[in-house]
């Protein structure tokens, strides 16, 4: 029973490990023109991003907002409009370490707050480029340890833990 007891330990530990989080962008207040412009900072700052966590940007309506990335800190902070953008609902999948930058290019949302920065890891000087390119969807996701990977490494320890008893 002591094996039985080890393997359900490392199972524990391996699922545990193989979470990740899911994180709506101001948390109930969504992603919208903030209260203040250190709002988001203050958010990201709060927060400890992982490669295979996701970010959720909602708002309410169509056209009263968007969320766009740009690659470089200089853009970010010029708040430049890059020809891409998406609508409620887009999950930015975190994909590699380092900074990435998020705006609202919709009128002067983004020099009101409405931008912000995820660094993922340690931080990056977030004066470079992004660590990897943005996702061409939000369909992508980090490869993890899925619950039923789980289940099949236990059982096949078992079986062959089983094998060496007979």
């Amino acid at each position: 029973m002591g094996l039985m007891g080890c393997l359900l330990i490392i199972t524990v530990a391996l699922l545990k490990g193989a979470t990740a989080e899911s994180y709506v962008v101001g948390d109930s207040l969504g992603w919208t023109v903030p209260p203040n412009t250190s709002f988001y900072s203050d958010w990201t700052n709060s927060k400890t991003f992982h490669i295979g966590d996701e970010v959720l940007f909602n708002w309410t309506g169509t056209l009263d907002h968007n969320v766009a990335e740009v690659s470089t800190l200089a853009e970010y902070e010029n708040c430049t409009k890059p020809g891409i953008v998406y609508l409620s609902g887009y999950t930015a999948n975190l994909i590699a370490n380092g900074s990435r930058f998020f705006l609202c290019t919709v009128d002067n949302h983004c020099e009101l707050g409405m931008k912000m920065i995820v660094t993922v890891g340690s931080p990056t000087n977030t004066s470079s480029t992004l660590a990897a390119p943005p996702p061409s969807d939000s369909s992508y996701s980090a490869p993890s340890l899925t619950f039923a990977g789980a289940l099949v490494s236990v059982f096949s320890l078992i079986v062959v833990s089983l094998f060496n008893y007979v």
